[in-house]
């Protein structure tokens, strides 16, 4: 019974209640219904005993005639309650009540452009908000800054002013962008560079040094160094609207081609630099920029998507952008010249069509190469006939109600599992690359001799040709040459003249597009730019 007492915390156990009751004559009709009652405050008598640290601490140290519950009378034992006291401090009814610097670290994890919002709720929030280390975190992970932004404030500008007045209201203009400059274009990227927003020019570097870095000539600069408001200043272009004489004129031929007009000879070239100039100095103080992004990359394709240098003959070096398309590889020229226009697709690869290449002393016969190419080019000409008169073939037999094109759809699915094959079979080479010995034929012109003598495949692609002004365009075959990831070539055989690309390395924040949908709206869009 002391068991029982201890456990339940009342008198008598279960068992001599029951007995007591069955003595009792009045009671017997309600003795089934006491006894399911007793068994179930009897369970939540020992589950809160158990709760308030085990029988011990129950009523066996507490237990009086205040405390007992007697079933039915409605009286409930609270010795197993009195330690519900806590000595620590109270739980925090609300974000308000946390402490200030849990606050202060919750909030330097939200994105800047909702702080704005927090410090709308109450006083306490809006004055925790005035800390700089929630600002500096802000500047820090938003954009990349490296400075020791203490320092800064130090100096009078707050990481809070850095962010709202100068960092936010100009972000929507980080990134990519191409100047609209007639048939040139150009790369235009605008980056967060130490306690400025700078806007970087992009230029190749010197004819025909395609392995050399980009060289970068600073457009314009966004800062809080004179005042509590941003300026922007314009970095290029001499003293506003200007003519060009002969000593700006040679300024701006060593930046541009790191030599002088004496050290041309050629006279052709000596034309397209002067023209060049004349055309690029009429848009020395008003621009207009497009956004553009770099390519997505996907795991299929052959080699990382991005941006490449590139030769073009007597035009000099330019740059490129490669996309991989489904079975296709495409370079868009981000930089052009008078012929083929920036904007326009230089290069378009088919990664269904590898070539072989044959041994090195084949390799060097221009007409056996030609051979190889121009074998693909008809037979890619014939699919792509025979593609297009079997596609109006079931289009007339669907129109007319007959079963003949069945035939014809066969024959085009067949056509392109077996290109999906090839392609399959010639991007393995990218997990599992094998080289082959690489060499120029004899009489096709490159502008840079130290050209790699191995490369891992090769395809059958076109290239753009137009004549001055873009006029007369058209594609031609050629050969593209796949060297490591780094670097690629194109063989055009009409011109008998070779390209080499080779990566730009540089870093380019912002630059991503959101979704492949956008970037192809922006392939588009750029191309119907210079067309």
């Amino acid at each position: 019974m002391a068991v029982c007492a201890r456990l339940c915390g009342v008198g008598q156990s279960r068992r001599c209640r029951r007995r007591q009751r069955h003595n009792q004559q009045d009671q017997g009709s309600d003795s089934d219904m006491d006894e399911e009652e007793e068994e179930r405050i009897v369970g939540k008598g020992r589950f809160d005993a158990g709760a308030c640290g085990g029988p011990e601490r129950g009523v066996a140290a507490t237990a009086g005639p205040s405390d007992a519950y007697e079933y039915g009378s409605g009286r409930v034992n609270t010795g197993c309650f009195l330690d519900r006291t806590s000595t620590g401090p109270p739980h925090p009814q609300s974000l308000a009540e946390l402490p200030p610097e849990l606050l202060v670290e919750i909030f330097s994890l939200l994105p800047g452009t909702t702080l704005s919002n927090v410090a709308l709720v109450c006083k306490k929030f809006r004055q925790l908000l005035k800390t700089e280390t929630i600002w500096r975190r802000r500047c820090i992970e938003e954009f990349g800054m490296k400075e020791d932004l203490r320092k800064v404030e130090a100096g009078g500008v707050t990481s809070q002013d850095l962010y709202v007045k100068l960092l936010h209201p100009y972000r929507h203009i980080l990134g990519l962008w191409q100047p609209d400059i007639g048939p040139y274009g150009g790369l235009l990227n605008v980056v967060v560079d130490g306690l400025f927003i700078i806007g970087w020019m992009y230029l190749p570097p010197h004819d025909p040094r395609v392995e050399d870095p980009m060289r970068r000539r600073p457009l314009f600069r966004i800062h809080m160094m004179e005042s509590n408001k941003a300026t922007v200043e314009c970095m290029y272009g001499h003293k506003g609207p200007h003519k060009g004489d002969i000593q700006e004129f040679r300024t701006w031929l060593e930046e541009e081609w790191g030599r002088t007009l004496e050290e041309i000879f050629h006279e052709h070239m000596q034309e397209l630099i002067l023209m060049k100039f004349i055309y690029t100095s009429q848009y020395d103080n008003c621009l207009t920029y497009r956004r553009i992004y770099l390519p997505p990359a996907k795991p299929s394709d052959l080699l990382q998507p991005g941006l490449f240098k590139g030769t073009y003959g007597s035009h000099g070096l330019e740059i490129v952008m490669l996309s991989f398309h489904g079975t296709s590889a495409r370079a868009t020229k981000l930089t052009g010249d008078p012929n083929v226009p920036a904007g326009q697709l230089t290069l378009d690869v088919n990664l269904c069509r590898p070539v072989v290449l044959p041994d090195l002393e084949q390799q060097c016969n221009i007409e056996e190469l030609s051979r190889l190419v121009m074998g693909v080019h008809e037979e890619v000409q014939r699919e792509q006939e025979q593609k297009e008169n079997g596609t109006s073939a079931t289009v007339r037999c669907a129109a007319e109600g007959a079963c003949g094109g069945s035939n014809t759809a066969e024959e085009m699915e067949s056509d392109h599992g077996a290109c999906s094959d090839s392609c399959d079979s010639s991007h393995s080479s990218r997990t599992n690359p094998e080289t082959q010995p690489f060499v120029l034929p004899m009489g096709v012109m490159a502008r840079n001799e130290e050209y790699p003598r191995t490369c891992r495949k090769c395809f059958y692609g076109t290239g753009l040709i137009a004549g001055h002004g873009f006029t007369s365009p058209e594609r031609t075959p050629g050969l593209f040459v796949l060297f490591d990831k780094d670097r690629f070539g194109f063989i055009w055989l009409e011109l008998k003249s070779f390209s080499l690309y080779s990566r730009l390395t540089d870093t380019l924040p912002h630059a991503h597009a959101p979704n492949l949908e956008r970037f192809e709206a922006m392939l588009r869009n750029m191309q119907s730019w210079t067309s």
